[in-house]
């Protein structure tokens, strides 16, 4: 039991990093009402540049904002190949995440590279979670890195620009009626969840002291399990578009202790992308099984 209440922290802090990327998950899936699979190339990108850079010299601030950048730049691809070419937007997000396999082995040099936390100035660690003054933990510096974002998005998605994104995602025939470019919206949607993607793996770079090839692999089925744990859990409470963007994080959380507990019980660890996958299966097909088995049917001509 000891173990696994020291191996808590970490994994609330591990999370909190994936949380991030789920809130870009949520913006392309829930916003956009895409599924966009860039995200398991954009994490690694994040991550490769923001270690590179920080080992040419670069601040850790610098680094960050130019992992953000890069994950802007992948959406921005996939949003091309899916509005200026007219290729379907799952195919397009496969095609930029395959050639990302090649862009982050060209960044990074070679399959992986470390960064040592007693040589470089990190925003967060592994080493940051015990006996640090509260101000360098990591789990309170993330956590106020999602809340200064979750801030930012509910600002942002409430402008004219931002509302219609959502108006996009929401009915995009109804949107063009309108006079909106949904074109435009699809690509910028895709540009700020693929740079909250990237850093996000900038974060999981440093926690981890390296950047490497896999990271990113699987990416979206936690995003995914993030995104409905979230909604699972705190659907019925929060209405709010901030407070679903904060269940996403919090669903993430959730996702990752989870995992912890599950790992303490002794289950064989090559079977957890198989047990991701079948919970995200599972929870997807809720509101479909609720609305197919357990609704009750409605009685034609008005009879009780």
């Amino acid at each position: 039991m000891m173990s696994l209440i020291n191996a808590l922290p970490g994994a609330a802090a591990q999370g909190l990093i994936w949380g991030i990327m789920a809130i870009g998950v949520y913006i392309t899936y829930r916003v956009l009402d895409i599924a966009d699979l860039t995200v398991d190339g954009s994490l690694c990108t994040g991550g490769a540049v923001c270690i590179m850079m920080m080992l040419s010299g670069h601040s850790v601030w610098v680094s960050m904002l130019g992992a953000l950048i890069a994950g802007m730049a992948t959406g921005l691809a996939t949003g091309l190949l899916h509005t200026f070419m007219g290729i379907p937007a799952i195919l397009s997000g496969i095609l930029t995440q395959l050639g990302l396999w090649s862009v982050n082995l060209k960044i990074m040099g070679k399959a992986n590279q470390a960064i040592n936390v007693d040589k470089y100035d990190l925003l967060v660690s592994l080493r940051f979670i015990r006996d640090v003054p509260f101000y360098q933990n990591t789990i309170f510096l993330v956590a106020v890195v999602i809340l200064v974002l979750i801030a930012i998005l509910y600002w942002f998605f409430g402008t004219e620009l931002g509302c219609s994104i959502r108006a996009t995602g929401c009915n995009d025939k109804m949107a063009r009626a309108q006079g909106i470019n949904t074109d435009f919206n699809r690509v910028l949607g895709l540009m700020i969840s693929n740079g909250l993607v990237a850093l996000s793996g900038a974060l999981l770079a440093q926690y981890q002291g390296f950047a490497d090839i896999n990271m990113g692999r699987g990416a979206i089925v936690i995003g995914l399990a993030a995104v409905i744990i979230g909604e699972a859990v705190f659907g019925r409470i929060f209405h709010n578009f901030a407070l679903h963007l904060l269940s996403v994080a919090v669903g993430s959380i959730i996702y990752y202790l989870v995992l912890q507990v599950v790992i303490w019980r002794g289950i064989d660890t090559d079977l957890l992308k198989l047990l991701s996958a079948v919970v995200v299966a599972i929870f997807l097909a809720i509101p479909v099984w609720k609305a197919r088995y357990f609704s009750r049917p409605i009685k034609k001509g008005g009879g009780r």
